[in-house]
């Protein structure tokens, strides 16, 4: 079974909170009442949007064993205006803390269409535009979206994952899931 999830904001992407009792953060277990299966990746506590659950091993390692090189595709808001030039050092590959980053795919997108609002919305100001990028890439160091986009200059303001692979959030609202066998 693969459970296709919304993950919203600030919701954790395991069933359990077992380092912060006391902060009650929710978890998994408040959107997804289905036995044995378990997330495939990770999608951080303040990112938005598609997440696996599957209780098949052999489909979760496939999913997110960096060997296979699975494209993972975020629409990414951005504090400013990149140009051609900064998407380029995206496409070309970062030198981050823990090493190089595999080229990426990237292009400036309109805001997408239908994209519900966050709870809490994002801050924003009304000196400084934003803007929105097409972000695939095929690894997943820690926060690593967000560290392409602060080494480029524009910092993110959201993160939203809509596809991994041959699977995308559809018409998914944020906390939906649905299943595919």
């Amino acid at each position: 079974m693969l459970i296709i999830f919304n993950k919203p904001f600030n919701v954790l992407s395991q069933f359990t909170d077992h380092t912060a009792q006391n902060l009650k953060r929710e978890t998994l277990s408040a959107y997804v009442p289905v036995p044995n299966v378990y997330p495939a990746g990770r999608l951080d506590r303040d990112s938005e949007g598609l997440l696996l659950l599957t209780d098949n091993g052999k489909l979760q390692a496939s999913i997110t064993q960096p060997k296979n090189k699975m494209p993972k595709t975020y629409w990414v808001q951005v504090e400013g205006m990149p140009t051609v030039t900064d998407l380029s050092k995206l496409m070309g590959g970062l030198n981050l803390k823990d090493g190089m980053t595999i080229p990426a795919k990237a292009r400036l997108i309109a805001e997408p269409k239908n994209l519900w609002l966050r709870d809490p919305p994002i801050r924003t100001r009304k000196t400084v535009s934003d803007s929105w990028i097409e972000l695939i890439i095929v690894e997943g160091k820690n926060r690593q979206v967000r560290r392409m986009t602060a080494a480029i200059g524009y910092p993110t303001l959201r993160l939203i994952r809509v596809a991994i692979g041959e699977w995308s959030l559809g018409d998914l609202q944020p906390g939906e899931y649905s299943s595919v066998t």
